[in-house]
């Protein structure tokens, strides 16, 4: 456990150093500053640019409204059943690609209501009115100085905008207050040539002219595009215009809000998203406007969250830490983990052997020769063993060498010690006999051994611990 303390250690505190950074370098979205530039145009904004108080609104006047959160193509099927209105407001942050594009205007085609409120929509949200080509042009670009939480900055030298027809979506609506950055909407229609090939022939106004009179039409359109609209008219009382219908128009005969009809269903175009916004929506007529806009069909009212970058998630825990440094704080703790269990499993060096653990003990080996030695009555053998040592010690304590006479080496120990050298001479006599070949009985042999271990330990000779204890425990 102690060794590995260090390696918990150095794991905590990397831990730890993670998170702080991703605290000390997370920005929570509500701290950024609301732009013209670049808004959030979500129900679940309650900035300047954001438009949670129409959705909150609505909600509490009783209107069955909702934030869709999944694709467009969903709309197709039983998650849409209930759908009527779908809006999109504002230049979403993801864009509507293509395929999502073909699937929500085959939902409007089957009945669906578009309400799309935008400066610059997306062109492949704005389909052909039949021979009529609907597209948007800034005529002021806000930049950064834009304040949208000032709507007297905002509105400076515009005038408000009073309904062209009264219509539906027009219906109680006085005027209208919208922003110094509205588009025009431009519309035109697109004639047919004899050679098959279509081509656009741009008009010199945005508002279509009234069904009911002929000298205005004439004026639109060329003397066979008349022709052919007055047969349209007299072999089909009942067909519908494909024509958009302008409701508000600015300053030029610039269109700010119309709508026209695709297969079964209608797509509502207004140009200018502050109308709408929480600081717009208190403006003279612009709430009544955007409650006609989308509350005057029947049906489920859903706002488009998706392309806002609300999208639900199929993980409701992943969607619960959203927008927090949770997650990349948790990504990166498995990946340092992976990090570990990878580097664990590869050499950083040469290799080296495994340690080789003996677990024979040496007491092993000494009782096996010691048994060896007595079935074979090898008695001489077992006192040469331990007399080899006893002699080399005596020499060594007399300071002789090894080889000297036993007569010396106990002269000089007798002169170190109590003993006499007579003793300790006939003690190496006795033993000597012994390994040379002399009568030996297993009784004698323990006895002569015992002696010399007390010869050992009288004159205090230095002996392993292993010996001293063997010979404690002998005495």
């Amino acid at each position: 456990m102690r060794n590995r303390l260090g390696i918990i250690i150095t794991i905590v505190l990397a831990i730890g150093i993670l998170v702080a950074i991703n605290s000390l370098a997370y920005v929570s979205e509500q701290n950024q500053p609301d732009t013209e530039v670049n808004p959030n145009r979500s129900t679940y904004h309650s900035g300047a640019t954001g438009t949670r108080a129409l959705y909150d609104f609505l909600n509490e006047s009783g209107y069955p409204v909702m934030r869709w959160r999944e694709t467009p193509d969903r709309l197709l099927g039983a998650s849409g059943e209930g759908v009527q209105t779908f809006v999109i407001i504002g230049s979403p942050k993801i864009s509507v690609d293509e395929e999502e594009a073909k699937s929500l205007l085959l939902w409007v085609a089957r009945g669906g209501r578009l309400v799309i409120i935008d400066r610059r929509p997306d062109d492949s949200l704005l389909p052909s009115a039949g021979d009529w080509k609907i597209t948007t042009e800034f005529l002021e670009f806000p930049g950064f100085d834009a304040d949208p939480a000032n709507s007297a900055k905002m509105t400076e030298d515009v005038e408000p905008l009073h309904p062209v027809l009264p219509t539906k979506l027009t219906s109680d609506v006085e005027s209208v207050m919208p922003s110094r950055y509205f588009s025009a909407i431009k519309f035109f229609a697109v004639s047919k040539p004899k050679s098959g090939a279509t081509q656009a022939t741009p008009r010199p106004t945005s508002t279509p002219p009234p069904a009911d009179t002929s000298d205005d039409l004439d004026d639109f359109l060329s003397p066979e595009e008349s022709r052919e609209e007055e047969h349209k008219t007299l072999t089909d009382a009942n067909a519908v215009s494909p024509a958009p219908v302008v409701h508000l128009q600015g300053s030029s005969n610039s269109a700010v809000l119309l709508d026209y009809t695709h297969g079964k269903g209608r797509i509502v175009l207004l140009s200018d998203p502050f109308i709408v916004t929480n600081v717009g929506l208190g403006l003279k007529d612009n709430l009544q406007l955007a409650t006609n806009l989308l509350g005057s069909y029947d049906g489920l009212i859903a706002f488009d969250e998706f392309h806002q970058g609300r999208g639900a998630t199929s993980n409701e825990f992943v969607s619960y830490f959203a927008g927090t440094p949770v997650l990349a704080i948790s990504g990166q703790i498995i990946l340092l983990i992976l990090l570990m269990v990878w580097t664990r499993g590869r050499r950083f060096a040469r290799p080296l052997p495994l340690p080789q653990v003996d677990r024979r003990s040496s007491l092993e080996f000494v009782a096996s020769m010691a048994e060896l030695q007595q079935r074979a009555h090898a008695y001489d053998l077992a006192i040469e063993n331990i007399y080899a040592r006893t002699r080399r010690v005596l020499a060594r304590y007399a300071g002789v060498d090894y080889n000297s006479p036993r007569g010396e080496i106990a002269a000089r120990v007798a002169l170190r010690s109590t003993m006499t050298a007579h003793q300790i001479e006939t003690l190496m006599r006795q033993a000597e006999e012994a390994i040379n070949g002399g009568e030996i009985s297993e009784r004698k042999t323990i006895h002569l051994v015992k002696r010399l271990r007390e010869l050992e330990i009288s004159l205090g000779l230095r002996m392993r611990s292993r010996e001293v204890k063997q010979a404690g425990q002998k005495i």
